[in-house]
């Protein structure tokens, strides 16, 4: 039986991750900052390793043995600036090199679509985005996107370099149940009753089930020829905007009226957020202003079958069930 640990195992990537591991016959380490409430939350028989992921001895020592980590602890949103996001990030991300490398483990690297670039994601003449689209412009202040290229690349040099055998996966806006961070934010903006969408909201959304992640890793890891290589995980299946709040209004329980917005009026409202919002909540906000504009009104960019042809990635839940489920969970568990 193969032993993996799991970083991240308490975060939406990882409560999906170590039963997918269990399942598929894995013997499951999952390295945690509170071993305490690690057990309240439901991780299975995975054996519980104190340490943190910024504790490269701790690190070391929970990987040994093990014959894949599987990188998926992260920072989304931190107070602070740069360094709130490069330490975890980045530091965290090369010690887990050194700890698959020191294990002889490979490595499997939670990365994200925010390596493109907020404009680099969208190609001029329509295809879709692939692993082979050339990176575009990271604002200085988009922290998470800079440290997400910067981790990511860590990865493959490594492996480039021989110090291990590594991949890395990208996933879009993820969701699911355990969701802390895309859930709650539209589970307390449905309970006014009312969902903008952009232009009719015919648009399909960037998004992913945590758990379809998960199974790709998990194939990643198995798939000898994933070495070196890097896999978008963001297009597990199509769904609008408004088919989007619908879903999620039958998760809630609740009755939610969908309200088509004008491009340009959209456009108008967030210019006025983009100035308001520094005075209000300082530079966490403004970085992601324009992506999240694209993201409500165009459609997903990205193509996901390097993962469908070379690994066999059969996304297991369909987002027709998956959104009323996440919504169903957020507000059992809220």
């Amino acid at each position: 039986m193969p032993t993996a640990l799991v970083t991240g195992a308490t975060g939406l990537v990882g409560m999906h991750l170590v039963p997918r591991l269990r399942h598929g016959g894995w013997s499951v380490r999952a390295l945690v900052r509170d071993v305490a409430r690690a057990r309240t939350i439901g991780l299975g028989d995975a054996a519980l390793v104190e340490g943190d992921v910024l504790d490269a001895a701790a690190f070391s020592r929970a990987a040994d043995g093990c014959d894949a980590v599987f990188h998926a602890a992260a920072v989304i949103t931190p107070r602070g600036g740069w360094e709130a996001y490069r330490r975890p990030n980045v530091d965290g991300t090369a010690n887990a090199i050194a700890a698959a490398s020191g294990a002889g483990a490979r490595l499997v690297h939670v990365s994200s679509v925010a390596v493109y670039g907020a404009t680099g994601r969208y190609s001029a003449d329509g295809r879709p985005t692939d692993e082979s689209t050339p990176p575009g412009r990271i604002p200085d202040d988009a922290y998470y996107a800079r440290s997400k290229r910067e981790s990511e690349a860590l990865v493959l040099e490594a492996q480039r370099t021989g110090r291990l055998w590594a991949t890395a996966v990208r996933p879009c806006v993820l969701y699911g149940p355990h969701d802390r961070q895309f859930v709650p934010r539209i589970g307390r903006l449905l309970r006014f009753g009312v969902a903008p969408v952009i232009a009719g909201g015919t648009n399909t959304l960037a998004i992913v089930h945590a758990a379809n992640v998960a199974d790709g890793m998990v194939r990643a890891a198995e798939h000898d020829d994933a070495n070196g290589k890097v896999y978008n995980l963001a297009n597990d299946g199509s769904v609008s905007a408004r088919a989007f709040f619908e879903l999620a209004a039958e998760g809630l329980g609740r009755r939610v009226r969908v309200v088509s917005v004008p491009w340009r009026v959209a456009r108008a409202v967030f210019g006025a957020i983009r100035i308001i919002a520094p005075i209000v909540m300082g530079d966490r906000f403004t970085a992601t202003m324009s992506a999240s504009l694209d993201f409500l009104g165009r459609d997903n960019p990205f193509s996901s079958e390097r993962a469908r042809r070379e690994l066999g990635w059969e996304p297991p839940v369909d987002p027709e069930r998956g959104i009323v489920d996440a919504f169903r969970w957020w507000t059992a568990h809220r």
